[in-house]
């Protein structure tokens, strides 16, 4: 399975794409979505998302998840690490704050 890809990154080339056509329908309101969620520029994200992921404990997935949504809080963080097989300790979860918190 490929990475997934950050919003910021679907942003651009959903620009891209609507400078040398129109968009469908479907396109253009993933266009918005993008444009209203995205907050870091790509050369942020992508930086984040390295930074991330050189932590054992977070993977390709998790890396975008923290990345596209920047949570401020150690419950939003336990939200999105719910559902993966280990839990995150406080050194852990502090961490991960600290890199969100210097990127947001």
């Amino acid at each position: 399975m490929p990475d997934p890809i950050p919003l910021a990154r679907v942003k651009e080339m959903l620009l891209e794409e609507a400078a040398r056509r129109p968009l469908p329908r479907e396109a253009l309101l993933a266009q918005s979505h993008a444009e209203g969620f995205a907050r870091l520029s790509v050369e942020a994200t992508d930086a984040l998302i390295a930074e991330l992921r050189s932590l054992s404990y977070v993977d390709a997935a998790m890396a975008v998840k923290l990345a596209d949504l920047l949570p401020q809080y150690p419950e939003e963080i336990r939200l999105l690490f719910s559902k993966e097989r280990s839990l995150l300790d406080e050194a852990q979860l502090t961490r991960l704050l600290e890199i969100l918190a210097q990127n947001r």
